[in-house]
């Protein structure tokens, strides 16, 4: 494992297949512009669905503050989409993402479950225009986690201690 990512390290290249086709490449294309990452535990997970459903209603302040904003898990891409759909997402959502792959790159918790089966725990990340990590935030369980106002406020700090 090489550990959990630190503020200053550039994320990895990771490569996340896309709903609808496509692929996310978290670190790459960042046209400028900060970008959230983040890695949710699955369509069925309580929390996510409040977490993705905040970033879905702050589409247009993230924007405004020009931040890109993208997520993924394990579900496969028909759970994915119906979730993508039940939130009115409108980023860019992976799905089918590889539990070793990432939990190897970026630190990120995994949990075995008996009916759920093996997936990543919640992880979040802001990354500046660069690549690198801004604030990673780690979650061993459901809880912990990464809310639209708060990425708004510290990119708007951040912006402001480069000015």
């Amino acid at each position: 494992m090489t550990g959990q990512l630190k503020n200053g390290d550039m994320f990895p290249n990771l490569v996340i297949p896309e709903v609808g086709g496509g692929t996310l490449r978290p670190a790459n294309d960042l046209n400028g512009k900060y970008r959230v990452i983040l890695i949710y535990r699955g369509h069925w997970c309580p929390f996510c669905n409040e977490q993705i459903a905040a970033f879905a209603q702050a589409a247009d302040a993230l924007s405004e503050a020009e931040i890109d904003v993208m997520a993924f898990s394990v579900d496969d891409e028909t759970a994915s989409a119906a979730f993508a759909a039940k939130h009115h997402w409108p980023f860019p959502l992976g799905h089918s993402a590889d539990v070793e792959t990432i939990v190897e790159r970026t630190g990120a918790y995994d949990m075995h479950h008996p009916s759920r089966g093996h997936f990543l725990e919640t992880t979040g990340f802001i990354l500046a225009p660069d690549g690198s990590i801004v604030n990673a935030v780690y979650s061993t369980r459901a809880i912990g986690r990464l809310v639209p106002g708060d990425v708004i406020r510290l990119i708007a700090f951040m912006r402001s201690l480069s000015k």
